[in-house]
């Protein structure tokens, strides 16, 4: 969420915050603040499609830092936009902004976007780690706030609204949490992070008698994500505060709130300065909005300790139980449940070239998939009868970039092979469905054979699968030097990885570690050729559209692929976008690790196997 000019206006008036020296306690993380904050350093490359590696090493040395100062963290992550889409608006304007930062940056100018895959990888690299995280059903908010007060301890985020929530034991903004400076003290205390701490009592104590239980009045008056100003014009009119910007606006309407002893009486107040006929409407709209900041129902206690997620709002949407639980555990992505729940999806802009299609539309058949499982049900709605559900297939509205703008589509799910239409085998019961026919679904959908996949290491055989998909969808044709570029870079992953993180059980081959050090000297070389080929970076945001997809269905499927592990560096858009370019120029960069046996021929491998 977020209180529009909040964030400004307490910087502003730095006596709300207190110095903190982190250590020895829990930390309650905001997942989506971290992972967007860590992916929009100010040396990342925007332009060619994330480099998830650096991403995740990020993660480690985050989380290694809070180690060291004896900080126990629990991430919790936002889920899904929740029944009630009441974000839809919101969510529609940031979607035009990414618009306008793609087309910026597709043009040389600068801007910031996170990559497309930017969430899974931050996902799998806490798996890997063993940091505890929770996806909630909806907006985490409320449940962080909630996490925090059970336990009486700091939340961090570079979120506004936790300016609003009363925590025991404060708010520290990302922005002045200096995790990469942890400093050692005197005396047998030891390390700690350096840290700032709001408190929402001394911001209160400011503005006189004002009680913290007026702040989600305030924070709604103000405007959030959920609540626009205009219904409140006339009141600002009649009361007369400071002018002169925000800032004093809002010092002036925290000053007025301090006459009243709670929010009913203030909520009554402002009333009064309505026309008789909207009153009831905006009390309502008032209302609604402040229970955003109310202590949430969810028990995130419980699920880390015991590993259960339970949620009304879920249970009154009706989402399967085997659902839920994945999606707490981060084995769904919210985009599933949006599409379940509200049939609504959006698709995430990347810098592709704006005068062609949405990169998206190479993979619409796997997301009609997707739906065509989740919806095949006619889960939930009022027209599911005989006559609609056996000549109808249910639709679901994309919102997806048009040229330059953001336009809405109605798509339909595809229709099902037998098994998956059985009445025996509905949602909740789609892991009963052998594990053969789901990967069966999952391999036809990408257009190949699990013969072609054996000679393929397992946890690189669903990422072979989405490219032969790619090379047979993609409009524009995919080029070879392009094709050839990124099997490469998923060569490089391998060798790094074996490299950096060895298997215990098999002897290190001197080879590999001879072909990584040649390979690292290479890209420490500058690169002759640092051109930005638009059309390339629009077939391999292409690629990484058909990847997403291919993982969700994965996932939904109950992985009847191994899960692809982006952390390890299975893409990189510099080195992809630096090895294409080479290529064209000197085409025996395609021997950059002839020095591995074992690197060459898995080259050679996955090469046959998508070109045949």
């Amino acid at each position: 969420m977020g209180v529009q000019g909040l964030t400004g206006f307490v910087e502003e008036r730095g006596v709300f915050f207190t110095e903190l020296r982190l250590r020895d306690t829990k930390l309650v993380i905001d997942g989506s603040s971290l992972y967007h904050g860590l992916c929009l350093a100010p040396d990342a490359d925007f332009r060619r499609g994330g480099d998830y590696g650096a991403l995740a090493a990020a993660v480690r040395d985050f989380f290694g830092a809070l180690r060291a100062c004896g900080v126990a963290p629990f991430v919790v992550l936002d889920g899904g936009r929740g029944a009630a889409d009441r974000k839809l608006p919101t969510l529609r304007g940031r979607a035009a902004e990414q618009l306008r930062a793609a087309q910026g940056l597709s043009r040389g100018a600068g801007g910031r976007l996170v990559p497309l895959l930017a969430r899974e990888a931050f996902v799998q690299a806490l798996g890997r780690l063993g940091v505890p995280f929770v996806q909630c059903f909806a907006e985490a908010d409320r449940e962080i706030a909630g996490l925090a007060n059970r336990w009486g301890c700091p939340v961090l985020s570079l979120d506004s609204d936790f300016f609003v929530f009363d925590l025991a034991g404060g708010y520290c903004p990302l922005s002045h949490f200096q995790w990469r400076s942890v400093c050692a003290a005197a005396g047998p205390q030891g390390r700690f992070v350096p840290a700032r701490c709001f408190s929402a009592e001394r911001f209160c104590r400011h503005f006189g008698r004002l009680s913290t239980a007026l702040l989600p009045l305030f924070a709604v008056m103000n405007g959030n994500d959920y609540i626009g100003l205009e219904a409140l014009e006339a009141f600002f009119s009649k009361v007369r505060l400071p002018r002169g910007g925000r800032h004093l606006r809002l010092q002036g309407l925290l000053r007025w709130l301090a006459q009243f002893a709670e929010p009913a009486e203030a909520l009554d107040s402002v009333l009064k300065h309505l026309k008789k006929h909207q009153r009831e409407e905006i009390r309502e709209l008032l209302c609604t909005s402040m229970e955003d900041y109310a202590p949430s129902e969810v028990n995130l206690e419980d699920f880390f300790e015991n590993g259960r997620y339970e949620c009304e709002a879920a249970r009154k949407a009706e989402v399967p139980q085997w659902v839920l639980d994945a999606l707490a555990k981060g084995e769904l992505a919210p985009f599933v449940i949006n599409a379940l729940i509200l049939r609504s999806t959006f698709l995430r802009v990347q810098v592709e070239n704006m005068q062609r299609p949405s990169a998206h539309g190479t993979a619409l058949p796997i997301r009609q998939v997707i739906y065509g499982l989740l919806l095949r049900a006619s889960h939930g709605t009022e027209d599911a009868s005989p006559s609609k559900q056996t000549n109808e297939l249910p639709t679901v509205c994309e919102f997806d970039r048009c040229q330059k703008t953001l336009k809405k589509t109605f798509v339909q799910a595809a229709s099902l092979p037998p098994d998956f239409c059985d009445d025996r085998f509905p949602l909740d019961k789609l892991m009963e469905v052998p594990t053969s026919c789901r990967q069966m679904l999952l391999l036809e959908t990408l257009g190949v054979k699990m013969s072609f996949l054996e000679p393929i290491p397992s946890h690189l055989q669903l990422p072979v699968a989405v490219t032969c998909y790619w090379i047979r969808h993609s409009e524009p044709k995919v080029k070879l030097n392009q094709l050839k570029a990124l099997l490469l870079v998923i060569v490089s992953g391998e060798l790094q990885r074996i490299t950096d993180d060895p298997d215990p059980t098999v002897l290190p081959a001197e080879d590999d570690n001879v072909a990584y050090n040649e390979f690292l000297k290479w890209k420490e070389k500058k690169s002759e050729n640092n051109d930005f080929d638009l059309d390339a970076a629009h077939s391999f945001c292409q690629w990484q559209c058909c990847l997403q997809m291919g993982l969700y269905l994965n996932q939904l499927l109950g992985t009847p692929l191994s899960e692809p592990d982006l952390s390890s560096r299975l893409y990189t858009g510099t080195l992809v976008h630096r090895l294409y370019q080479e290529l064209k120029s000197a085409p025996s960069v395609e021997n950059l690790f002839s020095l591995s046996p074992k690197m060459g021929q898995l080259y050679l491998v996955l090469l046959n196997t998508v070109e045949s």
